[in-house]
């Protein structure tokens, strides 16, 4: 057996064991099981007990994972559902992009920072990573709530917004020009995928569902669901989408087809195994040790990130206050909109390797992806058992 399969192995055994008992353990203390993976992936990680290091066929299956979480997600919604919160959805997410910016950039003109780092921290502070408010929402069987329909919506809608903004700022950092025709191809691009896939999905999938009931192969129908899973995200990574915006129009679409029941039910297996893998991974890729505050090297760290956070925060809670339909949570809203996740890690990836930011500034934004990441959990899940079930 060669070295590397050998690895794997192991490291998806340590990943699976470690995400279902420290998942356990979150959930009898009262938490989503999802603080209880991140948690398991820390003490697993480098920084801590080092049994599991991220290799390149990992991080494939813990994006795999995350595009099975929105698949799920969205075929345990309703399109027609999602059509009709799309305002809100829109005015959440151009609040959540703008808010963040300016105030990320005026926290970072206060400190002393040149207007280039400045622009670039505020750009990278609009992300939203749809995965852990998402998986909140299912472990507590809130995807059918208005609230969820706009985060998720609004989170969407975000990942095209920050494509556009992320084009545009490394763009103007590089060259110190930006093309308006690239912004308009790229935004013309998305919005044209979205809108076709789901128009001509939600035509042509009945069509197709009822079909493979006529087959007599076990596991047509999830086979061939997934498929069309990996299809529609594929085309969202070859325009620059997120696949898991893919992921989540292909579940929307087959949401509102016939075996909508059936195939929520036999998806489940499948996510149980591999969504806690993503979780796992990322939190396996926080160094502790940054946030040691009696290191010397760490002060000036921790100063920045302190600052840079609490506008992230607060830039996308004050989103959630741009829905002015009652009966609404704004506060929920706007929660679900907090964590940056993956998302917020390669922007600020992006910007360490292009040399747009330096080793210092890069820790900050780390350390305030994934604390948002972490609080997002446990601040969603206080406002939501505040609320009335569905």
């Amino acid at each position: 057996m060669h070295a590397e399969i050998a690895e794997l192995l192991l490291s998806l055994f340590v990943i699976i064991i470690t995400a279902k008992l420290f998942g356990e353990l979150a959930q009898r203390l009262g938490q989503s099981p999802v603080v209880g993976e991140l948690l398991g992936g820390i003490i697993i990680g480098a920084s801590v007990l080092g049994l599991v290091r991220e290799t390149e066929i990992l991080h494939d299956l813990a994006q795999l994972g995350a595009i099975l979480l929105l698949f799920e997600v969205g075929v345990s919604s309703n399109l027609f559902d999602f059509l009709k919160v799309g305002i809100w959805a829109f005015l959440v997410a151009a609040a959540g992009v703008v808010l963040p910016f300016a105030l990320g950039y005026l926290v970072c003109q206060f400190l002393g920072l040149d207007s280039i780092h400045s622009i670039f921290v505020g750009a990278t502070l609009t992300a939203t990573s749809v995965g852990i408010t998402a998986r909140v929402f299912s472990d507590l069987n809130r995807c059918h709530t208005k609230e969820a329909k706009i985060v998720l919506g609004a989170a969407v809608i975000d990942d095209v917004i920050g494509l556009v903004i992320l084009a545009a700022v490394t763009k103007l950092v590089i060259s110190g020009t930006v093309s308006l025709i690239n912004i308009e191809y790229i935004t013309a691009a998305a919005v044209l995928f979205l809108a076709s896939s789901l128009a001509i999905g939600a035509l042509l999938a009945p069509h197709l569902i009822r079909l493979l009931k006529t087959m007599q192969v076990r596991g047509m129908l999830i086979a061939v669901s997934f498929s069309f899973c990996m299809l529609l995200s594929f085309f969202a990574d070859r325009i620059g989408l997120a696949p898991i915006v893919g992921a989540f129009a292909a579940g929307l679409i087959l949401s509102v087809t016939e075996s909508k029941t059936h195939l929520e039910e036999q998806l489940k297996p499948v996510s149980d195994i591999f969504v806690p893998i993503f979780f796992v991974l990322m939190g396996s890729l926080v160094n502790i040790r940054l946030f040691n505050p009696f290191v010397a090297a760490n002060q000036p760290v921790l100063a920045i990130a302190a600052a840079l956070l609490m506008v992230a925060v607060a830039g996308k809670i004050l989103s959630g206050y741009t829905v002015f339909q009652k009966g609404i949570n704004k506060l929920v809203i706007g929660a679900g909109m907090v964590p940056r996740g993956e998302v917020g890690l390669i922007f600020a990836g992006i910007g360490l390797t292009k040399g747009i930011i330096n080793a210092q500034l890069f820790s900050s934004l780390v350390i305030v992806v994934m604390a948002t990441t972490f609080i997002t959990p446990f601040l969603l899940k206080g406002l939501l058992k505040k609320s009335p079930a569905p």
